[in-house]
């Protein structure tokens, strides 16, 4: 009889697949460090499917939040620290809380105003007011109010029993959940460990001590503060000093006093610049015609996205001039125009320097963060300290605002030019310039026109903020149909800033895709 034949590929697949196994059973005993064979179980059970797989994990259903951020889970520590926090704080309230505590002091409120009536009564009594009988209706009130409050409280203060099952329920259902998805979330931890070998693994005894006493620290001045509601004032109101705010606003102010003083010039020439530009503009867009204007905009429009957008163009131009709205539309372009191209004019050398300089780029973009994070409110005070009140300081709050979004954007278009690309182009001799000008930028060029297009909205939006600092245009009408609850106004005049928006959108971004 011949022998079986051995198929060497089966065997060497096998081989494989034994090492593969020996080495994830490896891995996760250094990923765990505790209960390793425990692990490898689920691990493989869990692994073996892409869906949820449910298995339990006593150490997590037990200590919960402290075990999940002692293994680094924070995602899911915080999420059942807040309900196991709820459950401990019902569990507090019904068992030591005063429950009642909100309603006895309405009472004690209530009868400060029921002796003061009771006085009024008596006095009218002896007399002789024919007040008497509304005095007499006061008082029976407000006792009828206190007797319903003092029922209201009993009821309250029977309710102990019921929110601590509340409780109990809430905390056996999240530590349920907790040992059902500790195995899935900590394999999917696992994984990600494999690829990055960076995060952290195992269980430290200083994970474990800062998670217990963390947890330990939120649970328990939670369950103080709702079940002694008032009792400890540090719980509920912030340790303070008003000494403290007025400090610093005297600080600010003195610094805003020092810099005005000693740049009283500087800031003259800006404004000075602005309202050039500003002028310039406002004789173009309001003092020509408006068939000049109107024409050269259906035209541009038609030029870069097409006869239909033109179409659209001409009526929300047209919608603009029948309505009254023409004048106030060209100063708002006038305003936003020397905004926008302000802003362009520096966003895009800024983007083009800081695109290939991390640290100067990682300087400004905190920078950057403050000016599109901070309410428009607040840094026009600042602006109106230097700049005064009016155009020139409307137009400086827009490029505030609306100036970020070009560099951004340069910036993530320029870093997104393929590296292979400008070696290329490096290979066949080309120059810093010609690398700039005929790789860079025209690779980078629909980010770019992004960012232009998203400061120019940007600005559109702070033609109503604008208004309040003498910015004329659409703004004032929409601000005086606010002062005046003049609803018709605003939604028209709403409708004329919508327009614009618009017009110049479709000109930026053209029919590019």
């Amino acid at each position: 009889m011949r022998d079986e034949e051995v198929n060497p590929l089966e065997d060497t697949e096998s081989a494989a697949a034994v090492a593969y196994a020996e080495g994830r059973k490896e891995n996760i005993r250094t990923f765990v460090r505790t209960s390793p064979d425990y692990y490898i179980a689920n691990f493989d059970k869990v692994g073996a499917s892409a869906r949820f797989t449910p298995t339990f994990n006593t150490m997590a259903g037990l200590f919960g939040p402290i075990w999940f951020g002692a293994r680094g889970l924070w995602s899911w520590a915080l999420v059942f620290l807040v309900i196991e926090a709820i459950a401990f704080v019902q569990i507090a309230r019904g068992l030591f809380g005063d429950l009642a505590s909100d309603a006895m002091a309405r009472i004690a409120s209530i009868e400060g105003t029921l002796d003061l009536r009771r006085q009024q009564l008596a006095a009218a009594i002896e007399s002789g007011s024919d007040r008497v009988d509304a005095f007499q209706r006061a008082v029976d009130g407000l006792e009828a109010n206190i007797g319903g409050i003092r029922a209201e409280a009993e009821a309250l203060a029977q309710q102990g029993p019921s929110i601590v099952l509340t409780g109990i329920v809430i905390l056996a259902l999240v530590k349920a959940v907790q040992a059902v998805t500790a195995n899935w979330a900590l394999e999917t931890r696992f994984s990600e460990w494999l690829s990055d070998r960076t995060i952290r693994s195992g269980l430290p005894v200083d994970q474990i001590v800062f998670s217990a006493a963390f947890m330990v620290v939120i649970v328990v001045v939670a369950m103080v503060h709702y079940s002694f509601p008032g009792r400890y004032t540090v719980l509920s109101e912030f340790p303070t000093d008003p000494d403290i705010r007025r400090t610093g606003i005297a600080w600010v102010e003195e610094l805003i006093a020092f810099c005005v003083r000693n740049s009283e010039a500087f800031f003259d020439g800006l404004t000075i610049g602005i309202r050039s530009i500003l002028d310039a503009l406002e004789v173009i867009l309001v003092q020509t015609p408006w068939i000049v204007i109107a024409s050269l905009i259906v035209l541009l429009t038609w030029l870069t996205a097409g006869i239909r957008t033109a179409i659209y163009s001409g009526a929300f131009l047209a919608y603009m001039g029948l309505l009254g709205f023409w004048e106030a539309a060209m100063t708002t372009l006038a305003l936003l125009g020397t905004a926008a191209c302000l802003s362009i004019v520096i966003g895009i050398p800024l983007g083009m320097f800081a695109a290939h300089r991390p640290r100067f780029y990682a300087f400004i973009q905190p920078i950057m963060d403050f000016m599109q994070t901070m309410p428009a409110f607040v840094f026009m005070v600042p602006v109106i300290a230097f700049f005064g009140v009016g155009k020139p300081a409307a137009v400086i709050v827009t490029m505030i605002f609306g100036g970020t979004p070009v560099v951004r954007l340069t910036v993530l278009g320029l870093r997104g030019v393929p590296e292979s690309v400008r070696e290329a182009a490096i290979s066949f001799g080309a120059n810093k310039w010609y690398l700039l000008s005929r790789v860079d930028l025209p690779l980078a060029g629909p980010s770019i026109r992004a960012g232009v297009n998203q400061t120019i909205m940007l600005s559109l939006a702070m033609v109503v903020v604008a208004s309040l600092i003498g910015a004329k245009g659409l703004g004032e009408d929409v601000l005086e149909a606010l002062q005046y609850a003049n609803v018709g106004q605003g939604i028209l005049a709403g409708f004329a800033i919508l327009f614009c928006a618009m017009i110049l959108d479709r000109i930026v971004q053209g029919q590019r895709k």
